[in-house]
């Protein structure tokens, strides 16, 4: 508490609602919640930071915005020596906390501040966007960098801080320890950083609204060759943004059926078959379709992920035939992280063009896919199973727009043969059955984690993963964790590795792949399990039995729910 008693510090919490709740938590004696707010600093990482709105230094509020800002401006003036000529973009989304008085736009318009006050132009939009707009930006204009103020699908109280570097894909190390280290560097506030209304009036800050919308479209024109159907979109009561999400309990797309149910109505009533939504900052996709039966499918982010990716080698294969200079397949390439569906890799052996995991989170895709285009490949998409595609290297991120636009001429060019459900059978048919089953135990302790992974590695001795699981044979072990590669002649990995977080890969004689990872937000332990069938092997009941044992294998072998205490995923 001495940063409120101390009179030389006060100066800098120029926020009187922030400074009330301070007053109010300690006039109550709310010793837990002050000790939430104050104890420690939030840890800026690879996604930058998200928490709750709020006073004290573990929340999101004016001064910690502040105390960022200044920390990457100075990484950006160590790395770049044009900085004061290129400049950044700063965009943000709807959400806002009335009780501290924090909003997305709020925080933009500081961090804004911040970098004028150093001299640096800053192109700032001057309503709230999509999250792709600010990636989008960044390699249109060639600026050093981007940040987007938002919290994606999280909760109405969170908020988030999310930075593009100049090749227009989010930071990756060394860039979030080089960032975090600068902003511990100096934690006082600069005066001008306050000063929203001087950097407003300021000839260096710029609107690119106007500019950026028209250039976004007209780039994801490019990637649309079905254009004269004409598809009808209505979304009355979640079309304008709402800080209190008061139609979602979550407002993430990922969990299904529950959060597309005022959709799902509307669809009805209007007569339409197919549902497209986005989460609140328009960074990811979901997609659900009415069955005969009635009832509504929605797909999951892998079988999405099979429709995109076999629409758009469709697409490509077109403009290749119509004699449009474009790449030979073999510089074609797509992308997936490790825990998503390997449809692709099924596709692309059939295909003839490239498929790469990468470590999971966009951040990966983005960086490789850069490096990839930069070599003169194609890259015609990338995809990770939270509902995350990217399907136009205009923006290096997932990108639910383009995404969206791209699935609605899918669905109307399907329409006139075939639904898209019947599609994904018919690429599961042709490419081999890929059946995934994905869920996490809760657990608390990081001990017992930590243990349960490490029982892994010396399963028989020291040194040594299992060879089977209950009587399923396996093929093959990848620790990510550790660099461990069973799969590669010098046994180690060809992905970066990590110590700071959990995660072995299983592959299994009967194509079965599982993948067990620990989460970095939340007290998870995530498994992600596909079995993956040859073409023609299409009795998708048995698949499925077969998945459904192999994962009732793993958790008992491998998880031991039992002796170490997990909470199952509510149902």
């Amino acid at each position: 508490m001495g940063m409120m008693g101390d009179p030389s510090l006060a100066q800098f919490v120029k926020n009187p609602k922030t400074a009330m709740l301070v007053r109010e938590m300690v006039k109550e004696g709310a010793v837990e919640q002050l000790r939430k707010c104050f104890a420690a600093r939030m840890e800026f990482g690879t996604a930058g930071l998200r928490a709750a709105m709020g006073p004290g230094v573990s929340r999101m509020n004016d001064l910690t915005i502040i105390q960022t800002t200044q920390g990457l401006c100075r990484y950006l003036e160590r790395c770049f020596a044009d900085l004061k000529e290129r400049g950044v973009v700063i965009g943000f989304d709807a959400r806002q906390h009335t009780a501290s008085g924090g909003s997305s736009e709020h925080f933009a318009a500081l961090a804004a501040a911040v970098f004028v006050g150093r001299g640096v132009p800053v192109h700032l939009f001057s309503v709230f966007t999509p999250t792709p707009y600010v990636p989008f930006t960044v390699s249109h204009l060639g600026l050093c960098a981007g940040i987007m103020v938002t919290a994606s699908h999280n909760p109405k109280q969170d908020n988030g801080y999310k930075v593009y570097w100049e090749n227009g894909a989010q930071i990756i190390p060394p860039h979030d320890r080089g960032i975090s280290e600068a902003i511990e560097e100096d934690l006082l506030p600069w005066p001008e950083s306050w000063d929203t209304d001087s950097a407003s009036q300021s000839p260096l800050l710029k609107d690119p609204y106007q500019d950026i919308h028209r250039e976004y479209m007209q780039s994801i024109q490019q990637h649309c060759l079905h254009r004269c159907k004409h598809t009808h979109s209505h979304m009355e009561e979640q079309k304008d943004p709402d800080p209190d999400f008061p139609t979602v309990e979550y407002p993430n797309p990922e969990e299904g059926a529950g959060v597309l149910n005022l959709s799902f109505a509307l669809a009805d009533k209007e007569g339409a078959s197919v549902v497209l939504a986005n989460d609140p900052d328009a960074d990811r996709l979901a997609m659900a379709e009415k069955q005969p039966s009635g009832e509504w499918k929605v797909f999951s982010g892998n079988e999405l992920g099979a429709l995109l990716g076999w629409w758009l080698f469709q697409c490509w294969k077109q403009r290749h035939l119509q004699g449009e200079p474009s790449a030979s397949v073999k510089d074609v390439y797509m992308l997936a992280s490790t825990v998503s569906s390997k449809i692709l890799r099924a596709i692309a052996l059939k295909e003839g063009f490239h498929f790469e995991e990468t470590l999971t989170g966009f951040k990966w895709m983005g960086n490789r896919a850069k490096q990839l285009l930069d070599q003169g490949k194609t890259v015609l998409f990338a995809f990770e199973e939270a509902i995350g595609y990217m399907c136009s290297p205009a923006v290096l991120d997932k990108d639910g727009v383009s995404a969206a636009a791209i699935a609605g001429e899918m669905v109307s060019y399907l329409s006139s043969s075939n639904s898209v459900s019947q599609q994904l059978s018919a690429i599961y048919d042709q490419y081999g059955y890929h059946i995934t089953k994905n869920s996490y135990f809760i657990c608390h302790e990081q001990e017992t984690i930590r243990r349960l992974f490490e029982r892994l590695r010396n399963y028989s001795g020291e040194n040594s993963y299992p060879t089977e699981c209950q009587g399923f044979p396996i093929t093959g072990v990848r620790d990510l964790t550790t660099g461990y590669d069973s799969s590669q002649t010098d046994h180690k990995a060809i992905l970066p590795t990590s110590k700071s977080s959990q995660m072995i890969t299983f592959t299994f004689a009967n194509g079965g792949v599982a993948t067990l990872r620990t989460s970095g937000t939340e007290p998870k332990i995530k498994y992600y399990t596909e079995l993956c069938a040859a073409p023609g092997d299409s009795d998708v009941n048995q698949l499925k039995a077969e998945l459904n044992k192999l994962v009732d294998a793993i958790v008992e072998d491998f998880f031991q729910p039992q002796k170490n205490n997990l909470t199952p995923q509510p149902e």
